[in-house]
C-alpha cells in the first residue's frame, strides 16, 4: 500500500514540474526573446547602436541572473500573492520560476543573434529592409533555422 502512495505521489510531483517548467520556459522565450533582441540592437555599432539603453539593459539581466533563486523566491512573495493569490504551491513558484528565466534566455538570445554573419545584415540593409524587416526576415530565421 506504501509503494502506491509514493508512486502515486511522484506521478503529482512530475506533473506539476512539468507544469511549473512548461509555462516558465514559454513566458521566459516571449519576453526573453525580446529583450535579447534590444540588448543586440542597442549595442555599439549595431542597428539601433543606442549605448545608453544597452548598459542599462545589460546591468538588469546581469544583475537577474545574479541571484540565487531561493532569495528571489522570498523578495518576490509580495508579488507573487499579488498576482497569483498565494505564495505557497506549483502556481506560485511560477512567478520568480519566470522572472528568474528570463534574463537567462535574454543572455542565450543575445549570444546566438550576435552570431549571426553581419553580411547578412549588410545585404538586407543594402536592399533596402527597415529594422523591423532585419528582425523579422533575418536574425530570427538565423537564429531558429528556419
Amino acid at each position: 500500500m506504501q509503494g502506491q502512495e509514493l508512486l502515486q505521489s511522484l506521478w503529482l510531483a512530475t506533473g506539476e514540474t512539468f507544469y511549473m517548467v512548461s509555462i516558465s520556459a514559454v513566458v521566459a522565450i516571449l519576453l526573453g526573446l525580446p529583450l535579447g533582441l534590444i540588448l543586440v540592437m542597442t549595442g555599439p555599432g549595431n542597428l539601433l547602436d543606442f549605448p545608453q539603453v544597452h548598459k542599462v539593459l545589460g546591468a538588469i539581466v546581469n544583475t537577474g541572473r545574479s541571484f540565487p533563486f531561493i532569495i528571489l523566491l522570498v523578495v518576490l512573495t509580495p508579488l507573487t500573492r499579488l498576482i497569483v493569490g498565494t505564495s505557497i504551491g506549483s502556481t506560485a513558484a511560477l512567478v520568480p520560476l519566470t522572472l528568474a528565466a528570463i534574463p537567462f534566455f535574454a543572455r542565450i538570445a543575445e549570444t546566438s543573434i550576435l552570431e549571426v554573419d553581419k553580411g547578412l545584415i549588410e545585404a538586407a540593409q543594402a536592399m533596402g529592409c527597415n529594422h523591423w524587416q532585419i528582425v523579422l526576415k533575418v536574425l530570427i530565421p538565423e537564429v531558429t533555422g528556419k
